[in-house]
């Protein structure tokens, strides 16, 4: 597992976290507990704080950073898809972060709300809760998703880390 300090800005990653071997974490990076950082993802805490919140999914290939002034912080129970990128902005509890998309400077995605597949939410906006953005740049249809439907995917990412705790085994 690549997990790195650079100068005084060191990782804080909860025990009941899971960080993949594949993956890997520099710097000012908070994990919560039972959160998960799969194959190929990159938390890079070099410039500023990132934060992800318990039972937080943070799915392959995904890139997180943050600025000297703007931290990226991602709250409880949020599923984040394959390959998103996400820079200085906030996620709180519940949302989804589709595939393929991007959340930048100051945007605020709302509890609950949906950022679709390859999906671009430009600085400074605001996916309000239940929402979904979708296309570049996101369009918001308001009240779109339904209440509970993100918890699914974070409680199946908690069980799924079960599984990779017990039973993932390198063969080379």
């Amino acid at each position: 597992m690549a997990i790195y300090a650079l100068g005084d800005r060191t990782p804080d990653i909860h025990p009941d976290a899971y960080v993949h071997p594949d993956a890997t974490v520099i710097g000012d990076v908070r994990i919560g507990a039972e959160a998960s950082i799969w194959p190929r993802a990159v938390l890079r805490g070099d410039y500023g704080t990132i934060v992800v919140g318990p039972r937080t999914s943070i799915q392959d290939g995904t890139v997180v950073h943050a600025t000297q002034d703007k931290p990226t912080t991602i709250g409880a129970d949020c599923v984040v898809g394959h390959l998103a990128h996400l820079e200085g902005c906030t996620v709180e509890d519940g949302a989804l972060i589709g595939s393929g998309s991007v959340v930048l400077h100051d945007a605020v995605v709302r509890a609950g709300a949906l950022v679709g597949a390859g999906a671009v939410v430009s600085d400074r906006v605001e996916v309000p809760a239940r929402a979904m953005a979708l296309g570049i740049p996101a369009k918001m249809r308001l009240d779109a998703v339904p209440e509970g439907v993100v918890k699914l995917g974070a409680d199946m990412y908690v069980e799924n880390v079960a599984r990779y705790k017990a039973e993932l085994v390198r063969l080379d």
